[in-house]
């Protein structure tokens, strides 16, 4: 979770001081990189996966499930451990994962130990990966702990003992909250301080209001018991009855309940720059589809919500702006009225050449004007100018009283300190310093899934759809203003069946098409000829050719080409882009548009690949078909009728102890295949297997 370096951070009021000399040197940084770097080419595709755990306590004989607060005592081990295995076979040591502090105290993330290349034994080995890794953590637990993969845990900040060992939240000296201990988050001294500085910058604790989920027996109007209306021990304290709590919602109060979440990123190295840029522009429009597929987190604070995605919460949890940054009252003290909190949605494309029409940056887009001189002036065009000069309209939220004096030639810790606290849906990320990392992509809207099939089957998906991408030159753009209505379609209750997303009607390049065959049944023998190999015929480009067999972990792959030179758009914007459901944007909806899936499937039909690998293939990308039209649910839908299905539920939205203790059970025995859920999962799914865990 961002930058993590040791010494003495500044409280708000002495780090502004500093804030100009911060930002003035992190353009310096960030000019540096690209005079050194920008012509850098020739990189081959790797690429890794970033899993976050919660780690459970389970008390059985009260029937909780709690927050366990041990990652200072976890992380030793896990290190010792990973140290251990990499001395002992220094020739396996790339395959050992490594283990990372996250924001909450009861949280890990977990990383490859080295980067995937794009050839298939690689991708098909990311599933075993996963599973490698939470048998590592399980290993060096207590027997009643478990390293699971929940998005939003549903009974954080409810009256009453939800962590191991208990606190009590009026000690809350960084949050003030009213529902969260100081002891839920990480000690380091980064984390405390970015939860107060955010506070103090806002000038009111954050504000995150989740419309409850309204059930036979919920009041309405919803007034919560469980928030302390009267408590006077900070002065934001009255915050809730002055009207920051709203009737009818589920009302939060901390970084904590946002941060405090997990998920799934993925990081591309790309082969250029320019590359680079393609591909962030192009899954810009994707992010949305995917979080809406992951849905993961349908209850908040002990009661079911009527949302199912975790991202609206992270982005009012870590919202600083001002009363006049939110437009509240007339700007005096600050420069601009911002839109957004500095977590959300992706602002605006990166591309300069002509398929990516200027209308296409439709939204309100600000930038820090001096800065984007300076950019310009040092060589940037303009599109990554203003998106580097759009991250400076913040100001930077940690700095370190013995960093505050760098050397920019060599140190990007000032650019940094505003690029990793500015948390978009996709990051665009420059070489760091002294390193032989290229330039990267971050995608980041997914949530976290209860199983490693799961998060290893879009994980594979997100990175063959970028290499179909860039081999077909596919064409994703849509207004940015249209990929944000999608985003708070995303997270609406069952959104994959109910909602409707727009996206563009045809994303091949001019005069050129791609064949895509419907999924039939892999057979269990291999096929007797190339076109029965179980994903249909051989994908056609180019007006009828054959598209060429290559291997994609190879550098020259990602010289096909790009959606930035292949496409231009000439005709009326509106009809470049329509209403699909889920459904039509994986699965497609005629031959015009075949879908992602599709897309992906011709992506491997264009390749030399064994039967059996494209076998193993099939199930990612049956799971993401099933998952699409319905015939597997997503996460939320499934904890939302657990929830609402068990025996002690009074159908007031309330996850009690008992059912919360009971869930987390039940999606731990999922996830090691004690429990069948073909609702859920494949029915051929295999659980992990933990002999010799305790």
């Amino acid at each position: 979770m961002g930058l993590l370096v040791l010494g003495k951070p500044l409280a708000w009021e002495d780090s502004k001081q500093h804030a100009a000399h911060v930002k003035e040197h992190g353009v310096a940084q960030l000019i540096n990189i690209w005079k050194r770097l920008k012509d850098r080419d020739g990189d081959q595709l790797l690429w890794g996966d970033e899993i976050e755990y919660m780690i459970l306590s389970f008390d059985d004989e009260n029937k909780n499930a709690k927050l366990s607060l041990c990652q200072a005592d976890l992380l030793p081990k896990l290190e010792s451990l990973t140290t251990d295995l990499c001395s002992k076979d220094p020739a396996k040591a790339g395959t050992i994962p490594t283990f990372h502090p996250e924001y909450g105290r009861y949280m890990i993330e977990s990383t490859p130990g080295s980067p995937y290349t794009g050839s298939l034994p690689d991708l098909l080995s990311v599933e075993q990966d996963m599973r490698f890794r939470r048998v590592l953590a399980r290993q060096h637990m207590k027997p009643n702990q478990l390293p699971m993969t929940i998005t939003s845990f549903p009974r954080l900040g409810v009256p009453g003992v939800f962590t191991e060992p208990y606190f009590d939240p009026s000690d809350a000296v960084s949050s003030h909250s009213l529902f969260l201990p100081e002891e839920i988050t990480n000690p380091h001294a980064r984390f405390p301080t970015l939860t107060a500085n955010i506070r103090r910058r806002r000038g009111s604790k954050v504000a995150i209001n989740l419309p409850i989920f309204h059930d036979t027996n919920t009041p309405k109007p919803f007034i919560d018991p469980t928030i302390p209306w009267d408590r006077n021990v900070y002065k934001e304290d009255s915050e809730a009855k002055n009207g920051a709590a709203l009737p009818d919602h589920i009302y939060l109060d901390a970084m904590g309940f946002g941060m405090g979440c997990c998920c799934l990123q993925i990081t591309f190295q790309a082969n250029s720059l320019e590359e680079a840029r393609s591909v962030y522009d192009a899954l810009i429009p994707v992010g949305p589809i995917m979080l809406a597929l992951t849905a993961a987190a349908p209850a908040y604070r002990g009661y079911l919500s009527d949302v199912d995605c975790r991202w609206n919460v992270i982005a009012g949890s870590v919202d600083d702006r001002t009363e006049e940054e939110r437009g509240l009252k007339p700007l005096k003290n600050n420069q601009y009225v911002i839109p957004k909190s500095r977590y959300d949605s992706v602002d605006s494309y990166l591309s300069s050449d002509p398929p990516c029409r200027p209308d296409y940056n439709d939204n309100v887009f600000l930038y820090d004007q001096p800065v984007y001189e300076r950019l310009i002036e040092a060589g940037l065009d303009e599109p990554l100018a203003k998106h580097f000069a759009h991250l400076y309209i913040r100001d930077p939220l940690v700095i370190f009283s013995d960093r505050i004096d760098q050397d920019d030639e060599n140190s990007t810790d000032h650019f940094e300190s505003i690029q990793s606290t500015n948390w978009q849906t996709l990051r665009f990320k420059p070489p760091p310093a002294g390193s032989k990392i290229g330039w990267r992509v971050e995608f980041r809207s997914m949530e976290v899934q209860i199983t490693d099939f799961e998060n290893a089957a879009f994980s594979v998906f997100i990175v063959l759809l970028s290499r179909a991408i860039l081999s077909f030159g596919l064409n994703f753009y849509i207004p940015i203003s249209k990929v944000d209505e999608n985003m708070q379609r995303a997270q609406k209750r069952n959104a994959v069946k109910e909602q409707r997303f727009w996206f563009r009607k045809h994303v091949y390049p001019l005069g050129n098409s791609v064949a895509y065959m419907h999924s039939t049944p892999t057979s269990s023998s291999p096929p007797e000829s190339p076109v029965s190999d179980g994903f249909g015929q051989s994908a056609i480009v180019d007006g009828g050719q054959e598209a060429p067999t290559k291997a994609f972990s190879s550098p020259d792959q990602s010289r096909c080409p790009s959606p930035l030179s292949s496409v231009s758009g000439t005709g009326r914007l509106e009809d470049e882009y329509e209403e699909m459901t889920i459904n039509e944007v994986i699965n497609g909806n005629g031959e015009d548009f075949p879908g992602l899936v599709g897309l992906v499937n011709a992506y491997l039909n264009s390749l030399d690949v064994e039967f059996e690998q494209k076998r193993r293939m099939r199930k990612y990308m049956d799971f993401v078909k099933q998952r699409a039209n319905g015939t597997l649910k997503t996460t939320a839908t499934w904890i939302r009728e657990f929830v609402r299905s068990h025996p002690t539920y009074k159908f007031d939205s309330v996850v009690s102890q008992e059912i919360n203790y009971d869930l987390c059970k039940a999606l731990d025995e999922l996830e090691r295949g004690v429990r069948r859920a073909n609702d859920l999962l494949p029915a051929d799914y295999q659980g992990t297997n933990y002999e010799g865990c305790p």
